[in-house]
């Protein structure tokens, strides 16, 4: 009796065995995740609702961008907003290393209380010295009569504290509302903006801070598109790793069978 032919096993033949097509069903689970995470970015990369043209250089009142402890949306930074308050005496404090079209000097801040328990930080001009910065915190200080003001400008996200230098520990380079809060007074169950106003209109002899336009945005971002990209590169990867793990087993059982027939 002839003994029957042996063959050693198809690609295909493995790749329909059980332990490879459960292998496959949690590739195509795991490819669906980075599908979705994938169309999500994309979703995101596109922005539907721009603002239009110029919108940033329409005076909008303060309350209408945003409330106080909001972070400030991309769009809006740079908004030219309107408020009305009142000075906080002895809050007028000196920002360093402030640059007005081109040239180094300092921005004289101070307190502004919108409403009785509200407040945000107001660049309110610039100096090209300390000295006259100084002298014109002393103006406003002395001037701050509790009188209500209008203050227009340009809201500006937080720049966030840095520590302070050990040879001037008072010195402020960044415009950072957290910084500028620690050293306020009448803080107690206050609510603050979390961006600052640049004042277009500088008083106290300061200079006008130069405030242009902020550039046009693209609609598309094109960091997400890339995120989106990825993802599709790993949801193929993962059919891929099914692949070559499946003509890796194939492979040893074809040297298995081919080392048997041989001895």
């Amino acid at each position: 009796m002839t003994t029957p032919a042996l063959f050693p096993p198809t690609l295909r033949e493995v790749m329909l065995r059980g332990r490879w097509i459960a292998m496959l069903l949690l590739c195509l689970l795991v490819a669906g995740v980075f599908a979705w995470l994938g169309q999500w970015q994309l979703g995101r990369a596109v922005d539907t609702a721009p603002q239009e043209p110029g919108a940033t250089e329409q005076v909008r009142p303060l309350d209408d961008v945003l409330q106080p402890g909001e972070y400030l949306a991309e769009p809006l930074v740079g908004q030219k907003v309107e408020t009305e308050g009142h000075w906080i005496p002895g809050d007028f404090i000196i920002v360093s290393s402030r640059f007005n079209d081109g040239l180094q000097g300092y921005w004289v801040t101070g307190q502004l209380r919108v409403d009785d328990r509200t407040s945000i930080a107001v660049a309110v001009g610039w100096a090209p010295d300390r000295e006259s910065a100084d002298a014109a915190a002393e103006r406003l200080d002395a001037d701050s009569d509790g009188e209500v003001i209008t203050v227009s400008g340009r809201i500006i996200s937080d720049e966030g504290p840095v520590l302070p230098t050990r040879d001037d520990p008072d010195r402020l380079d960044r415009m950072s509302t957290a910084a500028l809060l620690s050293r306020w007074h009448d803080v107690e169950q206050l609510d603050v903006y979390r961006p600052y106003l640049a004042s277009t209109t500088a008083t106290a002899g300061l200079v006008d801070i130069s405030s242009p336009a902020p550039e046009e945005g693209s609609s598309v971002n094109w960091l997400n598109i890339f995120y989106a990209v990825e993802w599709a590169i790993f949801a193929g990867f993962a059919f891929y790793l099914w692949y070559r793990l499946a003509k890796d087993a194939w492979e040893r059982e074809v040297e298995e069978f081919e080392d048997a027939a041989s001895a």
